[in-house]
């Protein structure tokens, strides 16, 4: 994602731009007041804005939130502040914000912030309907079909709703689509910690109940690979 830091107090704003980009987005400005924000937005158009909601500034973060979101109700403002008290929530609310971040930050909270806001990023930009000629994809069983470029799955042009441990499994699979993965390997590059077999057989239970059966095969107990589209 492109995002904007709007924060005028340097250490924080450098700290979030150290974050963002270590999660593999562009921090396209750091700006430190209002007008400047709103002049930012509107020319070079980010996905995402972390906005302090009191900035020292004749605009106000709040403001420069509404004038944004008013022209590009698409951008995704995430509200940073010290305080919690009702009138702050009361105002991230009116302003159409889409998290709130308390001061100090904490790397999980930002993170995963960002991980939510990518994925509403997505929905934005990617139509329901899937023209088949302009993506790489791969033809899986009965129908389905897995995107490569955009990590989804589609069932006749229509995607299909997953969380995002099930798409990073069909991920896996079909990166090494004609290899049976064991159950070992798919765990320790699933969660990165020791999981049981019941933890990984509970996930692909989920896939099932939500597409169909035999899209995650299991290979004479020994572990498991994607079902490919019959030749």
């Amino acid at each position: 994602m492109k995002v904007l830091i709007v924060e005028d107090e340097v250490i924080p704003a450098n700290y979030l731009k150290k974050i963002v980009e270590k999660e593999g987005h562009e921090v396209i400005a750091i700006a430190t007041k209002g007008a400047y924000a709103i002049d930012v937005a509107k020319q070079k158009k980010p996905e995402a804005i972390f906005m302090d909601i009191m900035l020292k500034d004749h605009i106000s973060g709040a403001e420069a939130a509404r004038e944004i979101h008013h022209d590009y109700p698409d951008i995704i403002i995430i509200f940073l502040t010290a305080y919690s008290d009702r009138e702050m929530i009361d105002i991230a609310v009116e302003s159409n914000a889409f998290a709130y971040l308390l001061k100090p930050y904490r790397d999980k909270e930002i993170i995963a912030t960002l991980e939510l806001a990518k994925a509403k990023v997505v929905s934005y930009n990617s139509t329901k309907y899937v023209d088949k000629s302009t993506l790489n994809l791969v033809e899986l069983v009965d129908g389905y079909i897995y995107d490569t470029q955009l990590n989804r799955l589609f069932l006749d042009n229509v995607e299909v709703s997953l969380g995002t441990k099930a798409l990073q499994l069909i991920q896996l699979l079909c990166q090494n689509q004609h290899i049976t993965l064991e159950i070992e390997t798919i765990t320790s590059i699933l969660w990165d910690e020791p999981k049981s077999g019941q933890t990984l057989r509970s996930l692909i239970h989920r896939i099932r109940d939500a597409t169909c059966y035999d899209l995650i095969q299991n290979i004479n107990k020994f572990g498991y690979k994607i079902g490919l589209k019959a030749d």
